[in-house]
């Protein structure tokens, strides 16, 4: 039985795992995460960031507006929702 355990929780590490701030909890179970990434460009070398919003199934609704989370990528739960709350990184209390 530890060994099936064991084999589980080594699929889930090597699901991608992102990080970024909640900026929206108006649905139901479904909190919309901003992940932000630096990137230069190929000619100017111009730092400059760019963003991307994800839907992230949060059961419990223990995220709230403004704090950064931690998500991974699961099956498809939705159209648009791929990704689920794992914890809170930091909260804005």
């Amino acid at each position: 039985m530890t060994a099936l355990t064991e084999t589980t929780n080594d699929t889930r590490s090597k699901r991608r795992r992102l990080e970024g701030v909640v900026v929206s909890t108006k649905m139901t179970k479904t909190v919309v995460v901003r992940v932000d990434r630096r990137i230069a460009h190929e000619k100017y070398g111009k730092v400059f960031t760019r963003s991307r919003n994800f839907k992230v199934h949060d059961e419990h609704g223990k995220a709230k507006l403004g704090d950064a989370i931690l998500f991974e990528e699961t099956r498809p739960i939705s159209k648009d929702k791929r990704w689920r709350f794992i914890k809170t990184v930091t909260s804005v209390a």
